[in-house]
């Protein structure tokens, strides 16, 4: 089957479509043909060995072979394990594939039932009103931001400052907190105010012209989804109770969670934003445009 792997760190062009081995999946997995998948932060990360951490993960001096990135996917079972009775062939999925990556290719076996979201993948079936592309964008960004706002406890009528309010995380962060019944204040560029108001932005904030740190409101939770401030930083905007995240140290999630973004979605809580789409032979020119970190919501790549 086609693959996309990297047998070193760097640019996107360290990125390779090579022919590799179509799994076969155990008793309890299913082999899914994937449409598409996204350009994830994490994946680029990766890629560039930025943090050095993973180096310690992935390999030292070079990625372990065929190492093939993509947190998340969409697309149809093939073939189901022998012990596996939650799903059938043809059924339309998406899932979280966990630590083993390996979205950037046209098959992936996952397991029905995983009870880590880091280690082995989360599998559910596609919300009923989302096309392959944007099925694929929900699952590694819809559960960072799900678990972030659970772990702050949030709840009605608090106030929430969003820090890249209009990136895949930040998107589906809205969306979420206004489902919560929270005041939203999105932190962004003014060529993005119009989209995070469409999704449930209150406020916004130009980080451009304002230091938002700096700014005289007060929040119950200052969200730094892409974890480019401290809670040092901002102190002096949170509530003597206040919560300071940027998805480090989340509760794991679980198959529940997947399936209430998927409820959230079919009950037009919740919309995935698309900003590009790339077909795999332009995954370099889809990291290129990643790595400028300018995009708004998700950039998937669609898998012939």
């Amino acid at each position: 089957m086609k693959a996309v792997i990297f047998r070193k760190y760097g640019t996107p062009e360290v990125l390779k479509i090579v022919e590799v081995a179509k799994p076969t999946p155990k008793d309890n997995e299913v082999l899914i043909k994937i449409f598409a998948t996204t350009v994830h932060i994490g994946d680029t990360r990766i890629r560039k060995a930025d943090p050095f951490l993973v180096r310690l993960v992935f390999g030292l001096f070079k990625p372990k072979k065929n190492l093939i990135l993509g947190m998340e996917i969409s697309g149809e079972v093939e073939t189901i394990g022998k012990n596996v009775k939650s799903f059938k062939v043809g059924d339309k999925v998406f899932a979280y594939t966990g630590f083993k990556f390996g979205g950037y290719a046209e098959y992936i076996c996952l397991p029905e039932k995983s009870k880590s979201f880091s280690r082995k993948g989360l599998l559910a079936l596609n919300p009923q009103k989302l096309s392959f592309e944007e099925a694929a964008t929900v699952p590694a960004g819809g559960l960072t931001a799900l678990k972030n706002l659970q772990k702050a406890n949030i709840s009605k009528g608090q106030k929430i400052l969003i820090n890249g309010a209009s990136g895949s995380l930040g998107t589906f962060a809205i969306q979420l907190a206004k489902y919560y019944g929270g005041e939203i204040t999105a932190v962004c560029s003014e060529r993005n105010f119009e989209l995070v108001k469409s999704i449930g932005a209150d406020k916004v904030i130009d980080y451009t012209k304002e230091d938002f740190t700096k700014c005289n409101e007060k929040y119950d939770i200052v969200y730094d989804a892409v974890m480019k401030s401290t809670k040092a930083k901002c102190k002096s905007i949170l509530k003597e109770n206040g919560v300071f995240l940027n998805n480090t140290q989340l509760p794991k999630a679980k198959e529940e969670d997947l399936l209430f973004l998927k409820d959230l979605i079919e009950s037009d809580n919740m919309k995935p934003v698309i900003d590009r789409v790339y077909s795999i032979e332009q995954i370099v020119e889809a990291h290129e445009y990643v790595d400028k970190g300018h995009k708004k919501g998700n950039v998937v790549i669609t898998i012939d």
